[in-house]
C-alpha cells in the first residue's frame, strides 16, 4: 500500500503556499490603505444656506483631477486622496451627525468644514469629542471659538479655523458707512442663530463697537429664520429713521425683508449685510432693487493671491469656475484654501497619523489662494485670520452677469483693489 505521508506533505505545503498569499494579500491592502490620504467634508449643499455650498462640487472635482495627476507626496510615501462629501441639509444637527460618520464609520483622517456656524460648530464639536484633526473655515472666528466655550487660557485641541473676525466686519463697515452722510442711525436684522446672537450681543457685538464712533442701533429682537413678515421690523426702522441698515440674514430671510421694505416705505441710506448678500444669486433674486447694496469682502479675483496646489491665481480660478457655467463666488475661494491648509498640515505632520496633524496644525502657517495664514499670530489659540474688504452691488451694462460685486473699501486689506467708490442705496 501507497504512503500517505507524501500527500499529507504536498497538501502541507499547499497549505502554507496559499497561507503566504494571503499575508501577502493582506499585506498589499494594508499598504494601500496606509498610503490612502482619506478627507472628509461637510457643508451645506441643499436648505436655506445652500449658496455657500454652491461651489464645493467644482472644488471638489478639482481637486480629485489635481491629486489623480499629482498624487499627494509626503516624504518618501506617495499618497493617493480620497475626499467623502457630506451634505448638512443647513441643519446643525445633521452636520454634528454626519461629521460622526466620517469619523467613526467612513475612517477618515481629517474632516474639513465650512459655512456659517451653524455647520462649522457642530462639526468641530465631534471632531474634538472624537480625537480627529478638523479644519474649518467661513464663519466668524468668535462664534467659532468663543460659542464654542474656548478661552484664550483653554484652547482646543484637534480644532482649528480660519477668517476674519467680527472686529474686521464693524470696522468695514464702519469705512463704509462713514463714506456717506447720514444720521448715524442704524436698524439690525438680528436672525435668532449662532451669527446673529453673536453680531448681535449687546456687550460684545456691533453696538458697543459702533457707538463709540456716534452710531446707534435699533434692534427689533432677534427673530426665527425662515420669518415671512418684516413689518413689525420695518415699522422700527422707519419711525427711528434708521438711514443705516445692518444684519447677517439668511439668503432666503433677506430677499422676504428688502421686497416688504420697499412695499412699505422703508429707504435706507446704505446696507450692509452679511450672509445673505455674499452670493450672485442672492442678488439676483431681488432683480434691480438690488443696487449697490453693501456686504464684506473675504475673497474677490482681483486678490493678489494663487493656490500652493495648482498655481492659479484667484481670478484664474474664478475664470475657471465661470467657464464651468456660473458667476464667481466668495466660497470658491476659501473652500480650494481648505484643501491647501490640509495637505500643508499633513505634510508637515509627516503622514496621517492624526496626533501628528494635530501638532501640525497649532503652529502652521501656510500659503492659500485667500491669503498667508498663521496659527501662531492669534488672535486666540485654534484661529488664523485672513483679511477683509467691503464691497457693493452693482449692476453691469452689458455684462455676462446681472451684477457685479465691486470692491468700495479695502483698509484692511490693501492688497485688494478698489474698484469703485461707496454709493448711497437708489
Amino acid at each position: 500500500m501507497r504512503s500517505s505521508r507524501p500527500v499529507a506533505a504536498f497538501a502541507a505545503a499547499l497549505l502554507v503556499t496559499a497561507g503566504l498569499s494571503a499575508c501577502g494579500d493582506l499585506d498589499k491592502d494594508e499598504a494601500a490603505a496606509d498610503s490612502t490620504v482619506k478627507i472628509g467634508y461637510v457643508t451645506p449643499q441643499t436648505g436655506p444656506l445652500a449658496p455657500f455650498g454652491e461651489a464645493d462640487k467644482f472644488v471638489v472635482d478639482q481637486m480629485n483631477q489635481h491629486f489623480k495627476a499629482k498624487p499627494l507626496k509626503i516624504g518618501s510615501t506617495q499618497y493617493d486622496v480620497q475626499i467623502i462629501v457630506k451634505d448638512a441639509q443647513s441643519d446643525s444637527k445633521r452636520a454634528g451627525d454626519v461629521a460622526g460618520e466620517l469619523i467613526n464609520q467612513d475612517k477618515v483622517d481629517l474632516v474639513l468644514a465650512s459655512s456659517t456656524p451653524d455647520i462649522v460648530n457642530p462639526v468641530a464639536d465631534q471632531c474634538e469629542a472624537n480625537g480627529t484633526p478638523c479644519i474649518t473655515t467661513v464663519a466668524p472666528w468668535q462664534p467659532f471659538f468663543f460659542g464654542r466655550g474656548g478661552t484664550p487660557d483653554k484652547a482646543f485641541q484637534w480644532t482649528y479655523h480660519f477668517v476674519w473676525g467680527l472686529e474686521d466686519v464693524e470696522e468695514v463697515y464702519l469705512n463704509m458707512w462713514n463714506a456717506l452722510s447720514t444720521n448715524k442711525k442704524a436698524g439690525a436684522l438680528w436672525p435668532n442663530d449662532p451669527d446673529g446672537n453673536a453680531w448681535g450681543d449687546p456687550s460684545t457685538g456691533f453696538a458697543p463697537v459702533v457707538g463709540k464712533s456716534g452710531y446707534t442701533i435699533t434692534d427689533p429682537g432677534h427673530y426665527p429664520n425662515g420669518t415671512q413678515d418684516f413689518s413689525a421690523q420695518i415699522s422700527r426702522f422707519k419711525a427711528e429713521n434708521a438711514e443705516i441698515l445692518l444684519g447677517v440674514p439668511i439668503p432666503p430671510d433677506f430677499t422676504t425683508f428688502w421686497k416688504q421694505a420697499k412695499q412699505q416705505g422703508y429707504a435706507p441710506k446704505i446696507a450692509t449685510i452679511g450672509k445673505a448678500l455674499l452670493f450672485p444669486s442672492s442678488v439676483e433674486a431681488l432683480g434691480a432693487i438690488g443696487q449697490n447694496l453693501g456686504t464684506e469682502v473675504w475673497w474677490h479675483p482681483t486678490a493678489p493671491y494663487k493656490s500652493s496646489l495648482t498655481g492659479q491665481t484667484a481670478q484664474q480660478l474664478a475664470d475657471a469656475y465661470e467657464a464651468a457655467g456660473k458667476q464667481w463666488t466668495q466660497p470658491l475661494g476659501f473652500v480650494h484654501a481648505l484643501f491647501e491648509v490640509a495637505v500643508a498640515a499633513l505634510t508637515k505632520a509627516g503622514g496621517t497619523e492624526k496626533a501628528k496633524v494635530r501638532d501640525a496644525l497649532k503652529a502652521l502657517t501656510a500659503t492659500t489662494i485667500v491669503g498667508n495664514l498663521d496659527w501662531t499670530k492669534g488672535p486666540v489659540p485654534n484661529v488664523a485670520k485672513t483679511p477683509l474688504a467691503g464691497g457693493q452691488w452693482r449692476q453691469s451694462s452689458g455684462g455676462k452677469y446681472p451684477f457685479t460685486l465691486v470692491v468700495v473699501d479695502n483698509q484692511l486689506a490693501p492688497q485688494v483693489p478698489v474698484g469703485g467708490k461707496v454709493e448711497a442705496l437708489p
